[in-house]
């Protein structure tokens, strides 16, 4: 590790080149550049082990880049800028050399921000005098060799996905097999015990909560608490030295990477939560720690006519302005570094919506999207979109591009309003189980488009979902006003903790009915971490944050706890084993004839075997539908070119509040079924159980049944 000079006066200092910004260490030396089209002069302060700051001014500028070479520095190094310029906020510009800024290129970052007084701008009419050094972030010189051996891309097919959303701190803070040294970090996460639950339970996609450096807000600091979700990102290279066990010159990189090339060889992609809507400087009233200092009107997008004041599409104070060329490389440079660099597998975007805000409105053809598209790298990786803002016109799911998967907020409201009995749901239901392929089949898009997903990290857990009826957010410190206000599920009881075997029992088995309904739907399914392991917050919906027991998973596990991660691991498997569970097109309504029996790829059934009319999806009680899956009617060649035949299914769901009885179809559909789940089983896998054609079947209340029948060609 390279020691900075305590006095740089005398040293060399080379012109050096514009590109690549940030600091770039190439084994003698290092680069350093920064795009600022505001500043008349920019220095660049080195910060030694001892915190002595050298000045040096950046003796060279091309197209607004300035930049320098210094022979001899290299990784380990501190530093950042202080940038001479106009304070004039009237026409956008907040120059204040006072202000020690972090470097938005930076790869690692080394200290925290402490919401002292000199990181605002208090005072009327000029530049505050207080200078933020001591206070403030700086960046890291790091040193961009890996060994990744033969570390390989998994490239699953979307069809194969199963994404399981996880926080780095979270899901091994408490873990009793992860040394304490370890737990909470990118080592804690790679630690062969959470690995092991990751692969047992059979997801193939770890989708990690911001990993970007990001700050803990001043106003949650005052109350004790913290940002522990993570979505005020300052840092849009450097991975958050807060998770890092190893260190924070430098080694947070490497031990990202190892993390990375861990999750690899268990054939696990990972897929990044990125926040690339705002940075955590907010509006005017924040805090000046680099975007705001460095260039403030390229950066952000301004109130038009009023550029003191900051255009706020996402809710936090202040949104990037989407339509600058070097916002855009600063995306595109980070999105590329994450995955050529950091072997990252694709990327879900926060608030996506807000990336298409070129003016005003959201244009799905904007430079963001269109610069996607070409992209060589970042084309091919998978793309996942938040597909709303807060902003007017921000609710925009299944309007986002071909390449493109979204969350699929429809999908979560429709299954819960199924499973709580709401009328006027079945239609709706029916759409959303079989891959929504209202919202995207018009643009030619699949069933990958749509991720599924009944919680997420923002609201209820799943136990909390049918545990609660009303959020219990005293903890956030804000009197429970914060975070969703009504609960769209069913709260099977007493709300919280009871000993009630009647209301636990019947909470398991909504719990059951959302992870199965979830598993068997077509798309992509997302499991929220714990949820496999009925994690409760203790009916906090907004859990944003609470660093502490609120928000970690509890690996203490009881039998219900046991017994509901078997049945998880159990679905998933059946997923990964039937592709007529998850297919890579829609449903068509084409019949396919086997040993002269035509029957559709798809049937909608009512409890007396009878084909749903138009007029029963529009009965206001329809509660209960039986689907008829046709495994023999896939369609779709398999890597090899070989067409693809499956078992077939029915599923028999039943969200009434008493008992449903189906008479399963002719013999035309299958002469004999088994009974694969049955959510009404308190462990939901029943004793494999044969039915004929034509029997009757009992589904009891608030619950589903899986049944197969062999496929009539072979497989």
């Amino acid at each position: 590790m390279t020691r900075a000079r305590p006095n740089w006066k005398g040293s060399p200092v080379w012109s050096g080149h514009p590109y690549p910004l940030g600091a770039s260490y190439d084994g003698q030396g290092t680069n350093f550049a920064l795009f600022s089209e505001v500043a008349e002069r920019v220095d660049l302060v080195l910060v030694d082990d001892d915190g002595n700051h050298s000045a040096i001014p950046l003796p060279d500028v091309d197209g607004f880049v300035w930049h320098c070479y210094l022979p001899g520095v290299g990784p380990g190094q501190r530093y950042g800028y202080r940038v001479h310029g106009p304070w004039a906020p009237a026409v956008g510009h907040r120059c204040n050399p006072a202000k020690l800024l972090l470097d938005p290129y930076t790869r690692a970052v080394d200290g925290l921000v402490d919401n002292h007084a000199s990181l605002f701008e208090r005072a009327k009419g000029k530049p505050d005098p207080g200078d933020s050094a001591g206070h403030t972030m700086l960046g890291v010189v790091t040193d961009p060799f890996f060994d990744w051996g033969d570390d390989r891309p998994p490239r699953r097919p979307y069809s194969e996905s199963v994404i399981y959303e996880a926080h780095v701190r979270g899901l091994s803070r408490t873990h009793p097999d992860v040394p304490d040294e370890l737990r909470g970090t990118y080592a804690g996460l790679a630690h062969p015990a959470v690995v092991e639950h990751l692969t047992s339970l059979g997801v193939t996609a770890v989708e990690l909560m911001p990993v970007h450096q990001f700050v803990h807000d001043g106003v949650l600091l005052d109350r004790g608490l913290s940002n522990y979700w993570g979505y005020n990102t300052i840092g849009f290279f450097a991975p958050h030295n807060g998770y890092a066990a190893l260190g924070t010159r430098g080694q947070q990189v490497s031990e990202f990477k190892s993390m990375v090339k861990t999750l690899h060889e268990a054939g696990l992609e990972v897929i990044l939560d990125v926040v690339y809507n705002h940075t955590a400087e907010g509006n005017e009233r924040g805090p000046t720690l680099s975007f705001r200092g460095i260039d403030n009107a390229s950066y952000y997008r301004l109130v038009d006519g009023d550029w003191q004041h900051y255009y706020d599409t996402t809710g936090t104070g202040n949104s990037l302005l989407m339509r600058h060329p070097y916002v855009l490389q600063l995306i595109m440079d980070s999105l590329r570094y994450w995955v050529t660099e950091m072997h990252v597998d694709g990327f879900r975007f926060d608030l996506a919506a807000t990336l298409a805000r070129q003016f005003h409105e959201v244009d799905r053809l904007s430079a963001f999207f269109d610069l996607i598209q070409q992209d060589p790298v970042i084309s091919r990786v998978k793309l996942i979109a938040e597909p709303w803002d807060v902003g007017e016109g921000g609710y925009q799911v299944g309007n986002f591009p071909q390449l493109w998967s979204e969350w699929n907020g429809k999908y979560r409201d429709a299954v819960r309003d199924f499973w709580r009995a709401e009328e006027h749901t079945l239609g709706e239901f029916a759409s959303r189980l079989t891959g929504s392929s209202d919202l995207y089949q018009h643009s030619r898009r699949r069933p990958r488009a749509s991720v599924n997903f009944v919680t997420a990290h923002d609201g209820f857990t799943l136990r909390d979902l049918v545990s609660y009826n009303d959020k219990h957010n005293e903890a956030n410190g804000e009197d429970n006003r914060d975070g969703e206000s009504h609960n769209r599920s069913w709260n099977c009881g007493a709300e919280g903790d009871t000993k009630d075997p009647a209301v636990r029992e019947l909470r398991g088995r909504q719990q059951r009915n959302f992870l199965a309904t979830l598993l068997l739907s077509q798309g992509i399914p997302m499991i929220c971490h714990g949820d496999e392991l009925g994690r409760t917050q203790r009916g906090n919906n907004n859990a944003y944050c609470q660093d502490n027991e609120i928000s970690w998973i509890d690996w203490r596990l009881g039998d219900e706890q046991r017994a509901l991660l078997d049945f998880a691991r159990r679905l998933i498997a059946l997923r990964a084993d039937h592709p007529v569970l998850r297919r890579r097109r829609f449903f068509r309504g084409e019949t396919v004839t086997h040993a002269d029996q035509p029957l559709p790829d798809l049937v909608w059934l009512l409890p007396d075997a009878r084909e749903m009319t138009d007029d029963d999806w529009q009965r206001s009680d329809a509660h209960t539908v039986g689907v008829f899956l046709n495994g023999d009617a896939i369609a779709e060649p398999d890597a090899q070119g070989r067409p693809v035949v499956d078992d077939s299914f029915l599923l028999l769901f039943n969200s009434h509040w008493e008992p449903a009885h189906f008479r399963l179809p002719a013999a035309s559909y299958g002469e004999r079924w088994t009974t694969l789940i049955d959510t009404a089983d308190p462990e939901g896998v029943p004793d494999e159980a044969e039915y004929k054609a034509g029997t009757r079947l009992t589904v009891e209340q608030r619950s589903l049944v899986l049944l197969s029948r062999p496929s009539r060609t072979g497989r």
